[in-house]
């Protein structure tokens, strides 16, 4: 009874250890691959519990997550010969298991070292297509979709999907930084002083156009004036003609003419006027005969 007992247990164990064996469980983020003797027979993509053989099946995992590969900064020539050191990553996921499985053998180290060598000669060619001035003021993300371009369909014979490439830092080798930096600076004041010259040519040109516009106003201003005044001379002159036209108008003409006269004669602090009796003033006063104010 002892014996049978025993061998009850062992076979419990045994059907318990194939029962496990035959379950495989697949989470959100996984993919399962079930082999037979090393081949790949079918992929499990759906999450949930699935059947396999025991002892004949295995089941092995892959993510089916984003994953982030940071390559290691490396050396890159510019087209004008320049040394520049870029430091990048990239975002891939697997987006065939199978042919990841068949090419890679279902190796992540694997498949980051295709997309380190892919990516790493994708940035090369591109850096060494432009100088070292363009790689510097390139606008954003020209870099990236370069490199994305010449990358994306060479790794979907792995089934990896390369989803962003990113460059974290292109910088200068330390020894040569500051003489790149002092030739930027000369270069944009050159740019500058340029751009200082055409300004005060037009600055110039407009000054010029101003002047001559002001002188051509001024000018018309000027004959408009000597207009003005000629026909104000001209009016004075008719008005004079016409008081001198009537003999009464013309006398008290005279009279107020003289009065104006000595007015403006006596001037200052000495208000004595001296006249000669023949003076047209002294005869206003004294009413000599001859005149309207006798």
């Amino acid at each position: 009874m002892k014996k049978k007992g025993i061998i009850t247990l062992i076979a419990g164990v045994v059907i318990l250890a194939a029962a496990g064996m035959s379950v495989t469980v697949t989470a959100q983020n996984e993919y399962k691959l079930i082999r037979q003797f090393g081949k790949v027979k079918r992929v499990i993509s759906s999450p949930g519990i699935s059947m396999r053989l025991p002892f004949l099946e295995t089941a092995a995992t892959l993510p089916k997550e984003t994953l982030l590969y940071d390559l290691s900064p490396s050396d890159v020539i510019t087209r004008d010969k320049k040394t520049m050191i870029s430091d990048s990553y990239v975002l891939w996921r697997i987006e065939d298991p199978l042919k990841f499985a068949q090419t890679l053998n279902s190796s992540i180290e694997s498949g980051e070292s295709r997309i380190n060598t892919a990516v790493y000669n994708a940035t090369k060619n591109a850096i060494s297509s432009m100088s070292q001035d363009e790689v510097i003021t390139c606008r954003d993300g020209e870099l990236s979709e370069m490199v994305m371009s010449a990358v994306s369909d060479s790794m979907k014979q792995y089934g990896i999907e390369l989803l962003e490439f990113e460059t974290k830092q292109l910088d200068l080798p330390d020894d040569n930084k500051e003489a790149v930096y002092e030739r930027m600076i000369s270069e944009r004041d050159n740019i500058a002083a340029t751009y200082t010259a055409e300004g005060s040519s037009e600055a110039k040109v407009i000054r010029n156009t101003t002047d001559k516009e002001i002188a051509i106003q001024i000018s018309e201003a000027e004959k408009q004036a000597e207009i003005l005044r000629a026909e104000g001379e001209q009016e004075y002159m008719r008005i004079l003609a016409q008081a001198y036209g009537e003999e009464e108008r013309r006398e008290f003409y005279s009279f107020v003419r003289s009065l104006d006269a000595l007015k403006n004669s006596m001037q200052g602090e000495n208000k004595t006027v001296i006249l000669s009796e023949d003076s047209p003033i002294a005869k206003i006063f004294q009413g000599v005969s001859g005149t309207a104010w006798e």
